[in-house]
């Protein structure tokens, strides 16, 4: 691990880098104590001088001003924490740095390691990410006009009228994936170091599921194991058997991932109940509430992962509470719908922004409402001029 807490020529550039993302990281001694942790003195420069899309290893060498021969064990060792990901296209390897959220964040703590603190770790992500006082990061990541994820409805509960596209069904996302895994729950894996334990009972091993490209990487890394589609169909059986919430890419092609989120230990839900309800994309479903039906038990309420439901007292003679939906609030997930008594819960269909296509069009877009285009365009130029005077 790094120690170089003063060393300016290595963190403080390895900073602006990363804010040069869709989703950046906000500055800040907890933060540099983080990255301190994670990169050593000589990942940090690597990482610092990364372009700002895949490159191989001649054009990193370049970048870098080393040698292939030092250059290469370094990206390897990186690749193995988590930090770049190594690409293999037509025979040839591109290496990509990953972002911190979601990136290296989440894969410090999504396989059992000797080589990190884990305990400090997970106490100073916790601090960097709730406990800053301008709240800088939670705008980063939620406070945007596009989120980076999204939720997905449970199918059993979607009207049967509504045609059902393969991008909202989780089971159809991962049949057509082409390859998958699943690995442990970094959110959950960071709160057991924090002395805490998941109030769902959710599992923190083999509940959340990598898909294609990124699965492959993981595999080959060991942050996940590969899985048939058969078995990672039951972890989306497991998941729904204990209300969790199923968040994706906000795209429609090719998402990498679904994970079974809680209320209790899931960043991402964290952030839409702590003040940013359009943080996660929403499904293009909401929760209605037969009021007839309804005793106002709260068994809904205690299944939400996000309290988008509240009781609501009556004066009418014939009960004394019913629930109501806040629409604002609720993912349009289902999860609450099998928790209900009466069966008074039901998911109808609701009008939500256009889901961007690839990640690139996600990526794009977010960029260009944070106005940090720019610097990719520029750089792309760059990239194919150089790959076509064949100097990568």
């Amino acid at each position: 691990m790094g120690h170089h807490l003063d060393g300016k020529s290595s963190i403080v550039p390895l900073v602006d880098r990363l804010n040069r993302y869709p989703i950046g990281l906000p500055d800040s001694e907890t933060l540099r104590r983080i990255l301190a942790i994670l990169f050593s003195e000589e990942e940090a420069y690597v990482a610092s001088r990364f372009p700002l899309e895949e490159a191989t290893l001649a054009e990193l060498a370049r970048s870098t001003g080393w040698q292939a021969e030092r250059l290469l064990p370094t990206l390897e060792k990186m690749a193995d924490k988590g930090l770049v990901m190594d690409l293999h296209y037509s025979g040839k390897t591109y290496y990509l740095l990953l972002p911190g959220l979601i990136g290296f964040f989440e894969f410090s703590f999504m396989k059992q390691r000797q080589d990190l603190p884990m305990a400090e770790l997970a106490q100073l992500m916790h601090e960097y990410l709730f406990e800053d006082p301008e709240n800088r990061m939670s705008s980063e990541f939620f406070g945007g006009k596009t989120p980076l994820t999204r939720s997905l409805a449970y199918e059993e509960h979607i009207p049967v009228h509504s045609a059902v596209t393969t991008y909202e069904s989780a089971r159809e996302i991962i049949r057509k994936a082409g390859y998958g895994a699943v690995g442990m729950c970094y959110c959950r894996h960071k709160k057991q170091h924090l002395d805490k334990n998941c109030e769902k009972k959710a599992p923190t091993k083999e509940i959340c599921i990598s898909l294609g490209t990124a699965a492959r990487f993981m595999v080959r890394r060991g942050f996940a194991e590969e899985r048939s589609v058969d078995e990672l169909l039951k972890v989306i059986d497991t998941a729904r058997d204990l209300h969790l919430t199923h968040i994706t890419d906000n795209i429609r092609h090719k998402p990498s991932f679904i994970c079974n989120c809680c209320s209790c230990c899931c960043e991402l839900l964290g952030g839409v109940m702590r003040g940013f309800p359009h943080g996660i994309a929403k499904s293009n479903y909401t929760l209605s509430i037969d009021a007839e039906t309804c005793i106002g038990c709260g068994l809904c309420r205690k299944a939400c992962n996000v309290l988008a439901l509240e009781t609501l007292a009556l004066d009418n003679g014939k009960k004394k509470k019913r629930m109501q939906v806040l629409p604002d609030h609720c993912l349009g997930c289902g999860a609450c719908i099998s928790a209900c008594p009466t069966g008074s819960l039901s998911l109808v269909s609701a009008v939500r922004p256009q889901v961007p296509e690839k990640k690139k069009d996600l990526f794009v877009q977010i960029l260009k409402e944070k106005k940090r285009f720019a610097p990719f365009v520029i750089s792309s130029i760059r990239k194919k001029v150089r790959r076509v005077l064949h100097l990568g």
